[in-house]
């Protein structure tokens, strides 16, 4: 947990004493970014590194809380080779022959960066690494405790080329943790560095915005992607109105203090006015993935004002929406029907019939 002063510190420290003998405290690092790299090493000292893997959330949720993106949106490309020039020196340091995954917090406002902690074994990161890069990090790593060298075995895909290769992605893959607190009434439902998710979904598109919506419509069967109402169903559920003074303190809340539904509480905040900068200063999210997931709101906003028609006749912007990962149902709820369509009745020759 995180103590903010003395009194939640000391809260903290005599609640760890009863179930352990000894307590870490470490500086906070709350709203650093989060970042991972997966790195292979042979006996012959060949590194590589797989793949590497951003937080949507900042430091504070644990990484199984939260979303993650491959490879990284956000990192300029000094600070994204630093990284890996230190991962690679850290296998090689620690003399690890197999894989490793390297966890890294990086100062949004500076060039400072902290190794969270070394795996030097395969985790669920890995398995996302494996499934996104299409490298496969865990029969490497077997090979290569067996003596085998990343020289002499086969890239899986090509079965030619030599596995001593990194991979190169031009598409975007996003895991999306899943939840079921609702099963468990005296659960705090709010997420953080303890992990309570029991699952999670894995999408891949050309964009971040289509890769996250795709995700968000398989891990929630009641959202149609990066929508707000799924945020609104929440609050009915929880007994709260969806608007007045105290939906906007609720809005706030959420957004402060996150919930497995704070990302359809940031699309309910677009759509209440907020701007980028307000919600980055409550949530830390990188303002790149919030500028993103606005255009997503602004296009919604847009496709709003027409009917099938004159979405039909604008090639560009219905384009634009699949791009983006808008869904032929999603794009449904949000044009309005023509008159001509509604009073059109259909033709018997069109409905389904029983051959049996």
């Amino acid at each position: 947990g995180f103590a903010h002063n003395q009194e939640e510190l000391v809260k903290l420290v005599t609640v760890a004493l009863v179930n352990s003998p000894q307590v870490i405290i470490d500086k906070s690092l709350k709203g650093w970014k989060e970042l991972e790299y997966e790195v292979v090493r042979d006996r012959n000292d060949n590194c590589i590194t797989v793949c590497n893997m951003e937080n949507f959330d900042p430091m504070g949720i644990h990484t199984g809380e939260s979303i993650v993106i491959a490879p990284s949106q956000t990192l300029t490309n000094s600070e994204y080779y630093r990284l890996r020039e230190c991962a690679l020196k850290i296998i090689r340091h620690l003399g690890i022959v197999g894989e490793c995954n390297i966890q890294y917090s990086l100062d949004p406002h500076s060039d400072q960066f902290r190794i969270i902690e070394v795996n030097a074994r395969l985790s669920r990161s890995s398995a996302l690494a494996s499934k996104a890069t299409g490298y496969p990090l865990a029969y490497v790593a077997a090979k290569l405790a067996l003596g085998h060298d990343l020289v002499q075995l086969r890239n899986s895909v090509t079965r030619k080329t030599t596995a001593c290769f990194e991979p190169s992605l031009d598409y975007c893959v996003a895991k999306v943790p899943r939840w079921d607190l609702q099963k468990f009434s005296t659960v705090d439902a709010r997420i953080g560095s303890a992990m309570q998710s029991v699952g999670e979904v894995m999408s891949i598109g050309r964009t971040f915005e289509e890769t996250l919506q795709k995700a968000l419509r398989m891990v929630d069967e009641a959202s149609l992607g990066f929508d707000s109402s799924r945020f609104d169903l929440e609050l009915n559920r929880r007994g709260l109105p969806t608007s007045g003074p105290e939906f906007e303190s609720e809005l706030k809340r959420e957004l402060a203090n996150p919930t497995p539904v704070r990302v359809w509480a940031i699309a309910k905040a677009f759509e209440h006015g907020m701007k980028v900068e307000e919600i980055h200063d409550m949530t830390k999210i990188d303002r790149w993935f919030l500028s993103k997931l606005e255009g997503i709101h602004q296009l919604r906003c847009a496709m709003k004002t027409m009917d099938f028609f004159e979405l039909r006749n604008n090639p560009v912007l219905l384009k634009e929406a699949k791009r983006r990962g808008f869904s032929d149902r999603q794009i449904a709820g949000l044009v309005s029907t023509p008159a001509a369509i509604k009073d059109c009745q259909i033709s018997p020759s069109l409905l389904p019939i029983d051959q049996g």
